[in-house]
């Protein structure tokens, strides 16, 4: 799931990274919500599917960490 990358980041590095990734889902909302077109709604769901992922593993990530 995780990588090497991604266990070694400091925690304010990761809640970086975090806050990153809210804000370009937050970004490409708004972009499809203006987008037309078939291939633009569909480019912009697949990289919002990417972002929700890589957002869902730095949670838990993030998550296991404060655990410890």
């Amino acid at each position: 799931m995780s990588n090497d990358y991604e266990d070694s980041l400091s925690m304010d590095a990761l809640n970086d990274r975090i806050a990153i990734l809210e804000d370009n889902i937050r970004q490409l909302i708004e972009q499809a919500a203006a987008a037309s077109g078939e291939q633009s709604e569909s480019r912009i769901a697949d990289r919002l599917n990417q972002q929700n992922d890589e957002l869902d593993r730095l949670l838990k990530i993030r998550e296991s960490r404060q655990k410890k």
